[in-house]
C-alpha cells in the first residue's frame, strides 16, 4: 500500500505534518543497546562524583589550609635567570625532538592503519594495534624504563614523549588518509605510479595540513605532560620542579609551575601563528586560539569571490622563475627558521648518540627486571580496587566535564556563539584553561582538600574543560550550515536551531570525543595518583620507587586492558550512532 493510500484509510488530516504521516524506521535492538550503555556510563559517573564526595562548602572551608600554605611559602621564587633559560630551553627541545620522533614513526603506521591505502586487514588491524598500545602506555612509565637503559638526562624523556605520542598522532594522520580524494592517487596509479608515487603526489599533499595541525597540536600536550616526567628523573623544568617539592621549598616550586604555565600558553600562540601562516584556509585545522589572532581568516576561507592565479604560475617556463615577492621571502625565512629551531632543539637535548650502539647490551637485563609482571607484596583484590578506583576518578571527572564543555565548546564555535565578544571569552577561557598542566592543578588542589581522589577528579576535570570544549567547538563549526539556515529561514530562534540542527548532527563526534576524554582521564588519573590524586597512580609510584618494576609490568598491563575496553566501546559507539 502507498502512502497516500494509507493515509487515506486513517484519514489523516490535510494539516498533518510529513512526519506525522510517514512511517517510523524501527530504531535496532543495537542502537538501543549502545543507548542503554551511554545512560548506565553516565549513571555510574554521577556514582562516581557521590562517591568522591566532592563538596564546595567543604572545600571553602578548607580554604584555611591554602592560606596556611601560602603564608609557609613566603613568596614565589626562581632559578637564577641563566639557570633558568637553559632549563626552558632544555623542556622546549626535548619536548619538539620527542613530537617529531613521533611525527615521523607514525607515518608508516597510519599508512598500514588507514583502510585505503593499507595492503591487508592483518596490515590494519597490527597497526591499529600499535596505536591503541603507545597510547595506552603512560609516558611516565616509559621514561622509567628509558632511565634504567640510558640514564638520567634527556633522552628518556624523548624517547617516552616520542613512543606515547604515536598513538594519537598516527590515529590522526591515519584518519586523515581515509578522508582525501581518492581522484589524484587513483590517476597516477593508472599512470603507472609506484606506491611511494602515489603516496608523495596523491596523498601527502591532501593531508599535510592537518598532520602539521595535528603534530603542533600534540606538541602542546607533550609540553605540558613533560612536567611529570621529571618526577621519574628526566631533566628539565620537571625534574627542578620536583626537587623543590622533595625539598619541602614550596616557594621555588610553585614559582617554576608558574613558568611552566606562561611557557604552555606562550606555546600554544607560537604554536598558533604557525597553523595561521600555513594553515589559515584550512578551516578545519584551526584551534581557538588560531581565529582569535587571525580573526580573518576565516572570511577568506569561505569567501566566494573567485581567486586569480599569480602571474609567475600562468606556464612551466614562468613558474621555474618564480619571483622572490615579499610573500615568498617570509615563508622561506619561515622555513629556514623552523628547521633551525630543529637543530637547535636536537644540539639542547645533548644526546649521546652512543647510547643507541650500547643499550642493545642492557635490553636483556632491562627487561627481565620488569617480567613477568607480579603484584608483589600487594594483594591482587587491593590492585583490583585502586584500578577501579581509578576508573570511577576518570568516570568522575568525565561526567563534571561534559556541561562546562558544551556550553564553553558552544560558545566558542562561530555558528552557535551569540555575539563576537562572547565567543572570544570563550576562546580565551578554553586557551587559558588548556595551559595548565594537570599536575600542577592537582599539587594545588591536594593543598586545599588533602590526599585522595577529591583532588584528582577537581583536577581532570578542570583539565578536560579546555580539550573537550575544542574538541566540541571545532565539530560544532564544522557541521552542514544547510539546515541551520533552514531553521533561521522560517523563523527559529538560535536556541531552536542550536538544539534541532546543530547538536544532532554533531552527536556522533560529541560522543566520540566522550570517550576520548574518558580515555585520556584514566591514563591522568594513573599519573595524577603519583602527587596523592588517589587510585592506582599510588601503587605504581610506591612501586617505582622501590626498583618492583614487576609489579609496575602488572598495573601497566591493567591500565592497557580497560583503555583496550573503552576504546572497543568508542569505536562500536561511533559504527551505531553514525
Amino acid at each position: 500500500m502507498t502512502l497516500l493510500s494509507d493515509a487515506r484509510a486513517h484519514e489523516v488530516p490535510a494539516s498533518a505534518s510529513v512526519a506525522d504521516r510517514a512511517p517510523r524506521r524501527p530504531i535496532s535492538p543495537e542502537r538501543i543497546a549502545a543507548g542503554l550503555t551511554l545512560l548506565a556510563l553516565l549513571v555510574l559517573g554521577i556514582l562516581a562524583v557521590n562517591e568522591v564526595g566532592i563538596s564546595i562548602p567543604a572545600m571553602v572551608q578548607s580554604w584555611g589550609n591554602a592560606e596556611n600554605f601560602m603564608a609557609r611559602v613566603g613568596g614565589l621564587t626562581f632559578p637564577e635567570p641563566g639557570d633558568l633559560a637553559w632549563l626552558i630551553a632544555l623542556t622546549v627541545g626535548l619536548v619538539l625532538v620527542g613530537t617529531l620522533l613521533a611525527a615521523v614513526l607514525s607515518v608508516p603506521i597510519a599508512y598500514l592503519a588507514a583502510s585505503n591505502t593499507t595492503p591487508g586487514n592483518g596490515w590494519r588491524a597490527a597497526a591499529r594495534f600499535v596505536g591503541v598500545l603507545t597510547r595506552a602506555l603512560p609516558d611516565v612509565v616509559l621514561a622509567m624504563a628509558f632511565v634504567l637503559m640510558f640514564s638520567l638526562g634527556t633522552l628518556p624523556g624523548i624517547l617516552a614523549i616520542g613512543i606515547h605520542s604515536i598513538g594519537m598522532i598516527s590515529k590522526m594522520f591515519a584518519d586523515a588518509i581515509e578522508q582525501i580524494d581518492e581522484g589524484p592517487r587513483l590517476a597516477i596509479r593508472a599512470a603507472g605510479g609506484s606506491k611511494m608515487q602515489e603516496f608523495a603526489a596523491g596523498i601527502l599533499p591532501q593531508v599535510l595540513p592537518s598532520w602539521v595541525a595535528t603534530v603542533l597540536h600534540r606538541n602542546d600536550i607533550n609540553l605540558r605532560g613533560s612536567v611529570v616526567l621529571g618526577y621519574v628523573g628526566v631533566a628539565g623544568l620537571g625534574l627542578e620542579m620536583s626537587y623543590a617539592f622533595k625539598a619541602l621549598n614550596y616557594g621555588k616550586g610553585l614559582g617554576i609551575a608558574l613558568v611552566i604555565f606562561v611557557l604552555c600558553v606562550v606555546m600554544e600562540i607560537v604554536s598558533s601563528m604557525v597553523r595561521g601562516a600555513m594553515l589559515g584556509q584550512q578551516k578545519h585545522t584551526r584551534s581557538w586560539i588560531d581565529r582569535l589572532i587571525h580573526p580573518r581568516l576565516g572570511d577568506r576561507a569561505t569567501s566566494d569571490s573567485p581567486t586569480t592565479s599569480p602571474a609567475w604560475a600562468v606556464s612551466p617556463q614562468t613558474a621555474v622563475r618564480r619571483p622572490w615577492t615579499a610573500e615568498r621571502v617570509r615563508n622561506t625565512v619561515a622555513v629556514a627558521v623552523g628547521v633551525l629551531v630543529v637543530i637547535g632543539s636536537v644540539i639542547v637535548s645533548q644526546i649521546n648518540w652512543m647510547d643507541f650502539f650500547t643499550v642493545w647490551a642492557r635490553i636483556p637485563e632491562v627487561a627481565g627486571r620488569f617480567w613477568p609482571p607480579s603484584f608483589g607484596n600487594y594483594e591482587a583484590a587491593a590492585m583490583v580496587s585502586a584500578m577501579r578506583d581509578t576508573v570511577a576518578i576518570a568516570l568522575a571527572a568525565t561526567v563534571l566535564t561534559l556541561l562546562p564543555s558544551l556550553i564553553l565548546g558552544s560558545l566558542a564555535a562561530s555558528n552557535v556563539a551569540p555575539s563576537g565578544g562572547a565567543r572570544g571569552v570563550a576562546r580565551f577561557l578554553l586557551v587559558g584553561i588548556r595551559g595548565i598542566p594537570e599536575l600542577i592543578l592537582a599539587i594545588v588542589l591536594v593543598v586545599i582538600t588533602g590526599l585522595g581522589a577529591q583532588a584528582g577528579v577537581i583536577a581532570l576535570a578542570i583539565g578536560g574543560i579546555g580539550l573537550l570544549g575544542k574538541l566540541i567547538a571545532d565539530s560544532f563549526e564544522e557541521v552542514d550550515r544547510g539546515p541551520e539556515r533552514a531553521l533561521r529561514a522560517v523563523g527559529a530562534t538560535r536556541l531552536q536551531t542550536y538544539a534541532s540542527a546543530t547538536v544532532p548532527q554533531g552527536m556522533q563526534a560529541l560522543i566520540g570525543h566522550s570517550f576520548y576524554m574518558l580515555d585520556t582521564n584514566i591514563r591522568a588519573a594513573t599519573i595524577l595518583g603519583i602527587v596523592g590524586g588517589g587510585g592506582v597512580g599510588y601503587y605504581l609510584l610506591n612501586a617505582s620507587q622501590g626498583s618492583r618494576y614487576e609489579t609496575v609490568t602488572a598495573i601497566v598491563l591493567m591500565i592497557l586492558v580497560t583503555v583496550l575496553v573503552v576504546e572497543g566501546l568508542a569505536m562500536w559507539m561511533r559504527r551505531v550512532f553514525r
